[in-house]
């Protein structure tokens, strides 16, 4: 098989069916049609074997998450998805492994209505790149930049349980049964919380996605809006599952470091509580807890039953 017989056997009617993509696979470039009085949301993450999955990881769970890391950035934005570009490098012809993969990808998109509306094949280390693009409406997307002192601090789900799932998958922790396969679900398919990140536009303050550690994030959150960030340890949501497997020390880390969660950490004021709790109510699941505040000053502190806690470090490519 060659290159164009791979991508009109597995990639040219991937995902949702959208009258809003004029022209898709099969062309230069695609030509898209976005709402009137919207704005385009767009990202692009990059996906190496070895550094973002494990090597020999099942090609449907790479599917899944290659879309599901991209989309989780929409939901931050409040956006909507619509579309999906593919970049992919592969080290050989495969085709069992590209049959599981785009099984993977196709039904994530089309779960949440995104059509594959082009990109590019080539031969090297397995390497996935996925453009994710969507729209909001004009004025309304969540920034990082909007929060202030007062403010409260939410997350949703339950953060380091992807993390420890990756653990478990690598070896670098042991669990067995329900625990252990709970939270390795939670790393080979995450949820992009779109809804929420939607039903967040006009209460949140600001927002981020947590991919690279919670406290990270959070840092990252508080250094664009100018503020500082207070996390308060015991309000941190462990799941029973991460519990149960770690303890609470260990949980904790997890929780505040992880990353790979693709969960949702945002800011509202102390009078939105109520619409945060509504929605969060509407919503069913993910659940919502609040962790903390905005603060004046800079960077994130931890504050345990004792006093102040170490911060750790979330996930940097380029790190020392």
């Amino acid at each position: 098989m060659g290159e164009f017989e791979l991508i009109d056997r597995f990639f040219a009617s991937l995902g949702a069916v959208r009258a809003d993509a004029v022209q898709g696979v099969g062309d230069d470039a695609a030509l898209l049609a976005v709402p009137a009085g919207h704005e385009l949301v767009a990202c692009v993450d990059t996906l190496v074997a070895g550094r973002h999955f494990p090597l020999g990881c099942d090609p449907y769970d790479i599917g899944w998450r290659s879309l599901a890391v991209n989309l989780s950035d929409l939901a931050a934005m409040g956006a909507v998805p619509a579309w999906a570009l593919l970049a992919l490098t592969l080290p050989e012809m495969d085709e069992e492994w590209l049959d599981g993969y785009a099984q993977g990808l196709s039904k994530i998109a089309t779960q949440f209505g995104v059509a594959l509306v082009g990109g590019d094949t080539t031969r090297g280390p397995l390497t996935i790149s996925i453009s994710a693009l969507g729209f909001v409406p004009a004025g309304t997307a969540l920034r990082r930049t909007g929060a202030r002192p007062g403010d409260l601090v939410y997350v949703t789900g339950w953060p380091g349980d992807a993390a420890a799932g990756l653990a478990l998958m690598e070896g670098r922790l042991q669990g067995q049964g329900a625990d252990k396969g709970a939270l390795e679900r939670k790393f080979r398919h995450p949820e992009p919380r779109l809804l929420f990140g939607q039903g967040l536009r006009g209460v949140a303050s600001a927002c981020i996605d947590v991919s690279d550690g919670l406290a990270q994030d959070l840092g990252r959150l508080a250094a664009a809006s100018g503020v500082g960030a207070l996390i308060r340890a015991r309000e941190l949501p462990l799941s029973r599952a991460l519990y149960a497997l770690t303890g609470e020390e260990a949980a904790r880390g997890y929780a505040l470091a992880g990353g790979d969660d693709y969960e949702l950490l945002f800011t509202a004021p102390p009078s939105a509580r109520a619409q945060v709790g509504a929605l969060a109510a509407k919503m069913g699941a993910p659940a919502c807890h609040c962790i903390g505040e905005i603060v004046v000053g800079k960077g994130v502190k931890v504050l345990g039953e004792r006093g102040e806690l170490p911060v750790p470090r979330g996930w940097d490519h380029f790190s020392a």
